[in-house]
This record gives C-alpha cells, structure tokens and sequence, in this order.
C-alpha cells in the first residue's frame, strides 16, 4: 500500500488538500493519506496527525510568541516520517514551516512535491534556489510562476487555480440569503475576517466598527459573517456580541455567503480570490504587528498586496494596510461602492475576469495525476 502525506497549515491549504485527497482516492483508492490539515482534510478520509489550527500564525513576531507549540508539531511530524516512511510528500504553500519539514524528509529519502507556490515573486525570492534543491517537481496555480521556476531547472507544473473547480454557489442572491436565514431584501455586506486567531483579533473590531458606521448611514444593510472551520463560533461570538450591529454568524458556506452579498470587507490572502470568483465587490484588509510589518517591508517587493490585484495586475479593488485599516477607512471604501452605481459595475465587471487568468477547471484532477506519476516512478 502506497502513503502519501499531505501538509499544510491553514484554511485554503486544508481545502485545497481536502480536494487533492478527493482525487487521488478517485484515482487509485488504496493509497493511505495523512497529514495536517483541518476539518475539510478530515472530511475527504486525511488521517490528521496534528490540526492545522496548532501552527497557523501570520507575521515573524506571531512565529516567536508560538514557537514552542509549533515545534512540538514539527518534531512529531519529523518522527512520523522517520518511523512510517510514506512514499511522497506534497506540501502545500505554508513555506516557513513546510520548507523545513521537507528537508527533513529529504533526508531520509522521502521524494517531495509543492503544491502552490510560496510568494517568492514577493519577497524571499532565494527560496526558489532552495526550493529547486529540495523538490521532484513544482506544481503551479497561476501561469506567471512557471517562468520561476523554470529558469532555476525545476520540474514545474502549470495546473491552473484549484479555486476554479469549488467557487461557486447553487443559489442565485435572493435564494441564498433565504437559505441562510437573510432577510431577502435588505443590501448585504459580508465579513471576511481570517481563518487564524491572530487575523481575528487584528482584524474583526475595526470590521465590526466600519459596520457600526454603516448602518447608521444605511438602513437597509444587514451582515454576515462565514466562520472558518479552523475557528470556534464561541471565540468570534466573543467579538461580535460585544458589537451593536446584528451580524449573522454562517458556518462555513463561504460561497453561498459570498452569492447573498454585494460587496464584502475582506483580509488579505486566499480568501480575496473567492470574493473576486464569485464577482463580489470588496475592500481587503490587512494588519500584523509592527514588528513583523517593518520586516516585511524591508523583504517584500510587490505593489499590490491583496492576492485579487496581484492577479489582475493593477489596483482593481481598494487595500487597506496596517494604519490605514481602520474603520472609518474601511466604511468610506465601502460607502463608495455603495453610492456609486458605475464604480459598483466597474469592480464586477473587473473581477468577472479573473477565471480566465487563473487556467481551466481540473487542477485538484491534475494534481492528483502528477502524484500518482511520482508514486509510480518510485516503484
């Protein structure tokens, strides 16, 4: 019996690894899985040696305050590897903490594949040549990251966004707001707070206060918020019983959340490329400690920061960094998209392109192949 384990470390790694898992059982159902992951990986038959939740952290500083708890976790996952042997290990995205761990494997001969790419188009961009060194080959999602990494002579694989396949709703915007217990006619704004503790704690008051103001300015708005699954409902029920502005707690159901609203207020990462799939338009939201932001500035050379913009190649929606995310800010982003009909049509018009840019639908499918190549080859 084949073993492949599968590690990532955060919400959209544990979906993108739910679907993975999905397909690779499709493909050949006696190979054994596990991995980390969360509820998704879990749920697709991932024998989960530790939760995602244990060493998903945002920001250098945040690294430092868990370390303790995040190398308990590594040094588990280093004795499985060295004790059960699986025959490949896929990564995905995660790279602090997944680079070492597939060194770790390398050494004990354990061949490795990554699946999306770190940022390196960003910053740290010498982790392409440490990447090359430690991979059989780099599976890609989006098409301007295969030049990468093959100029660094690295197996690359172009396999299109795995979003593609799994954004999407049955539900037309007034079924999906009676779905989720909406009311049908009001404008809809959703909130999009993170799937980490930290992005929470950064993040959700000053949301919560830009609805505050919101509603005080419009009456026919009401907000919903899909909590993630690496999240408790009573630690984001901490944030927002304390809030004076009614907001409808969802779990789960991102796109079918994402189709009962008009516009969204989202935190950076993968999460603002669901918002733009689905053609909703969104302010994104960003903030870590200061610390970690002044480190960051210093390493990451790009212009945009949310994943949305960088796709489509220009500022296509409004970012709110660090100082500037407050929730005066953030309501003033929203209010324009809520005042002005052409700006409104020009940001949905704007994301309704994005599937083009991200590859045809399949690539969870095609990843899956590619494993079953390597497993294959290591007969």
């Amino acid at each position: 019996m084949k073993k492949v384990m599968i590690m990532t470390g955060e919400a959209s790694g544990d979906l993108h690894g739910a679907n993975l898992a999905q397909e690779i059982r499709k493909q050949d159902p006696s190979i054994f899985l596990s991995g980390v992951g969360s509820k998704k990986m879990r749920e697709a038959g991932v024998h989960l040696l530790a939760d995602a939740s244990e060493i998903s952290v945002v920001g250098i500083a945040e690294v430092l305050t868990h370390f303790s708890a995040i190398y308990r976790v590594f040094s588990k996952l280093k004795n499985y590897l060295k004790q059960e042997r699986p025959d490949l290990l896929v990564l995905i995205d995660f790279p602090d903490f997944n680079i070492r761990l597939g060194k770790a494997a390398k050494k004990l001969g354990i061949p490795v594949l990554y699946y999306i790419s770190p940022q390196v188009w960003a910053w740290r961009k010498g982790r392409v040549k440490t990447i090359s060194d430690l991979v059989k080959a780099m599976i890609v999602v989006f098409p301007f990251e295969v030049d990468i990494y093959k100029n660094a002579g690295l197996d690359v694989r172009f396999v299109g966004h795995p979003l593609t396949d799994v954004v999407h709703s049955s539900y037309n915007q007034q079924e999906a707001r009676k779905q989720l217990g909406l009311d049908a006619g009001k404008r809809t704004i959703a909130l999009l707070p993170g799937s980490r503790t930290k992005e929470i704690t950064n993040l959700l008051p000053d949301m919560l206060a830009a609805a505050g103001i919101l509603k005080k300015r419009y009456q026919d708005l009401q907000f919903v918020l899909p909590m993630a699954p690496t999240l408790s409902e009573s630690f984001i029920r901490t944030y927002t019983d304390a809030n004076d502005v009614a907001v409808k707690l969802i779990d789960g159901r991102v796109y079918d959340v994402l189709r009962a609203s008009d516009a969204a207020i989202v935190t950076s990462g993968t999460a603002t490329l669901e918002t733009g799939l689905m053609a909703v338009p969104m302010v994104i939201v960003y903030r870590v400690s200061a610390l970690s932001y002044i480190i960051g500035r210093m390493l990451i050379n790009v212009e945009h920061i949310g994943l949305v913009n960088i796709v489509a190649g220009h500022r296509l929606v409004p970012e709110l960094v660090q100082r500037d995310a407050t929730a005066r800010n953030i309501a003033g982003a929203m209010t324009k998209m809520l005042d002005d009909p052409g700006y409104y049509k020009k940001l949905r018009t704007g994301l309704a392109g994005l599937r083009t840019r991200l590859g045809e639908a399949g690539a969870s499918r095609r990843v899956a192949s590619i494993v079953l190549e390597f497993l294959k080859g290591s007969d």
